[in-house]
């Protein structure tokens, strides 16, 4: 079982939807840590720390179109360090 996070930029009709809340019940199922939050730009900034197809699956997810009240344009993925979130929040 390998660890990794990976942070994703989710850019469309993202905000005001309820994507922040159905990504951290998503990521939740998943047993992923991590965080969902606003940006000034309008898109999602997604942080998601765990067993790396559970992660991978998390990323599927949001590339698919995330919630059915959102519309995503695209997703931007990166890997990062190993942070050690405690829970997966909103913010």
């Amino acid at each position: 079982m390998t660890t990794i996070c990976k942070r994703a930029w989710v850019h469309g009709s993202v905000q005001g939807v309820g994507f922040r809340y159905s990504t951290q019940q998503e990521a939740k199922t998943r047993g992923l840590k991590g965080y969902a939050r606003n940006l000034d730009d309008g898109s999602v900034e997604v942080l998601a720390c765990g067993e790396e197809k559970e992660v991978e699956a998390l990323i599927a997810w949001l590339k698919a179109g995330g919630p059915r009240s959102a519309r995503v344009d695209k997703v931007l993925t990166e890997p990062c360090g190993p942070e050690q979130p405690e829970s997966f929040t909103t913010g």
